[in-house]
């Protein structure tokens, strides 16, 4: 039985409860902390559980009844606390992004390797039945040769959205919607790719007042025999999620689309009905995941713990996102194309520099400690 301690108490942590709460045989929620400790309490209270309640993260790492903690504080407090936990003895998930800056990735890994405990990131979007399959075609090279990939990460925030003490700042949040929301399709990008050789970006904000960040960009990854074009934004009505990969012999897209074309004498397209059915039949071949998301990686992160099975995104998978981000944030400031990977002496290596060197789109000058609700939606499905 692993006896589970939460840090944080907004909506995200009532997700990690609900997911273990599916596998009772497992674990047990044993310890809820948060800063504002009557926010622990009255999420204790909702969520049924018999659980200490804490308002110092200290006091609930040096509890020996915790045997492993769900980091689910805002980005600024992931290291610390990762790095805390792990010295306590303690296995330690980690709600994304992982970190605020390469070096502290790093140190988070170091910490982990000298604890012999385990490190897991957060990344339920891996474990979703669509990108599971799109994966498995991609490994069986179905598609032939890839030639170019389109991931939007769109979704819609409104300005009051950054009204939290802690969103829309550079020192806190680490970044805007590429740090807070595109960091879920950064990882499926290097999850189903591998890592570029290079970016080129810009970022923007078109939308949002009180946030120093950006709202919108746009990033262009250079693999050498493919490209990848990424989108990210805030102001997007809908939320259209999408990954699209083009192949030699086919084009697949999530939420699940194919298509695929032979050429015409004049090099025109048309439809390849047996490309197009060879495609849809490898996919409805694949059988479904049987736990998705949250419920998945939080199960995965369990029997890592329980030693049954390896943990399925560890720090240093978890670190190739925040590289991706860092490159980004690079090229929008030099204008210049960004080469991977950056080293130890480059300026967004660290948090400090990098924050130094980020323009300030906005002046953040309204800030609450808390919302009167804590609901949130985690974005589309990303589709069958």
């Amino acid at each position: 039985m692993v006896k589970i301690g939460i840090a944080g108490a907004g909506a995200i942590a009532g997700v990690h409860i609900d997911s273990y709460k599916r596998f009772p045989e497992s674990c047990r929620v044993v310890a809820v902390c948060d800063s504002f400790k009557d926010k622990a309490e009255a999420m204790a209270a909702a969520k049924g559980l018999d659980a200490k309640v804490y308002g110092d993260i200290g006091r609930m790492m040096a509890d020996p009844e915790v045997d492993a903690v769900s980091i689910c504080l805002p980005p600024n407090a992931h290291c610390s606390a990762a790095v805390d936990g792990l010295r306590a003895g303690k296995h330690v998930l980690v709600e994304k992004p992982m970190a605020g800056s390469l070096e502290e990735c790093d140190r988070m890994i170091q910490a982990a390797e000298e604890s012999g405990k385990i490190l897991g990131i957060v990344s339920q979007n891996r474990l979703k039945t669509p990108v599971d399959k799109l994966k498995r075609l991609l490994d069986r090279k179905l598609l032939g040769q890839i030639s170019f990939a389109n991931f939007d990460s769109l979704w819609w925030r409104s300005p009051v959205y950054y009204d939290l003490w802690w969103r829309g700042t550079w020192a806190q949040e680490s970044g805007g919607c590429f740090m807070s929301h595109a960091v879920h399709y950064l990882d499926l990008m290097h999850y189903l790719f591998g890592m570029p050789s290079g970016v080129k970006a810009s970022i923007h904000n078109v939308g949002h007042d009180n946030s120093e960040c950006e709202d919108l960009g746009f990033a262009v990854f250079d693999y050498k025999d493919k490209v990848v074009h990424f989108t990210c934004s805030l102001v997007s009505h809908g939320e259209r999620q999408s990954i699209t990969v083009e192949g030699e012999k086919g084009s697949v897209s999530v939420p699940w689309t194919v298509s695929s074309n032979r050429s015409l004498p004049n090099g025109f397209p048309e439809e390849d009905e047996a490309g197009k059915k060879a495609l849809e039949d490898a996919y409805l071949a694949m059988p479904d995941l049987k736990l998705e998301g949250h419920d998945a990686q939080l199960g995965n992160f369990l029997r890592a713990v329980q030693g049954e099975e390896a943990i399925s995104l560890d720090g240093r998978a978890g670190r190739k996102t925040i590289e991706l981000i860092m490159g980004i944030y690079k090229s929008s400031v030099t204008g210049a194309p960004v080469t991977f990977p950056l080293g130890h002496d480059d300026p967004f290596y660290r948090k400090e520099s990098m924050v130094r060197l980020m323009p300030k789109f906005h002046e953040k000058k309204k800030s609450v400690d808390n919302f009167s609700s804590s609901t949130i939606t985690l974005g589309r499905d990303l589709g069958r």
